[in-house]
């Protein structure tokens, strides 16, 4: 189901049914300030299920966790004091940091990694479903062969994305398409690996770092 928005004055209905569908396990596609992304709330068993289906048991995939600040990411992952200034300096924008993750985020995934992605994005619609929602969100990009990749792999191209909201209609198990009406660029985030002593450039893309 297509709700069409004015992304930066969302109806607050369409945002209540929106995080009423995630809270019980639902999926809502959202544009950021990337790419289409599709989410549910971190909380749910039943939509991180969904969101494995997607991609294909997520055998070696790692979900990306949508925050809208930092200390929303604690309880996930742990954060030294060098990570949390390159991540302060870089966001909002469109950038994943993956961190090592506490074991919490195994029990509640139901996958046996040490590691998440981290994201604050800057644009109006990600941040508003999660403030709406009362908690950081789960996602996974929308992309033509939704199966199993990794967010690092060079298969993940950017001709694989959607542009326009309705095209994510094609993809089952989606609840709610909130859609601005407006083409979406084609583009991916920057993944920056945070877990050794150096930065580690896995993906360059939207958002430059130069060390």
């Amino acid at each position: 189901m297509i709700e069409y928005i004015v992304p930066t004055n969302i109806d607050d209905r369409i945002l209540s049914r929106a995080a009423n569908a995630m809270r019980q396990g639902g999926l809502i596609a959202h544009p950021t300030d990337t790419s289409w992304h599709i989410s549910c709330a971190s909380s749910s068993s039943a939509g991180i299920a969904k969101l494995k289906t997607l991609k294909d048991g997520a055998r070696r995939y790692l979900f990306t966790l949508f925050a809208s600040e930092i200390s929303q990411v604690s309880h996930i992952a742990e954060i030294t004091n060098p990570q949390y200034k390159i991540i302060h300096r870089l966001t909002p924008g469109p950038y994943v940091f993956i961190l090592e993750a506490l074991r919490k985020m195994e029990k509640l995934t139901g996958m046996k990694r040490r590691e998440v992605g981290i994201r604050i994005p800057d644009d109006p619609v990600s941040i508003a479903l999660i403030e709406a929602l009362g908690e950081p969100m789960f996602s996974t990009t929308a992309a033509h062969a939704m199966e199993d990749q990794g967010w690092w792999d060079s298969e993940f191209a950017e001709e694989n994305l959607f542009e326009m909201g309705w095209e994510l209609e094609t993809i089952s198990g989606i609840d709610m398409i909130l859609d601005g009406g407006d083409p979406l660029s084609k583009t991916l985030t920057t993944v920056l690996d945070l877990r050794g002593n150096d930065v580690a450039v896995i993906r360059h893309g939207l958002g430059p770092y130069e060390g």
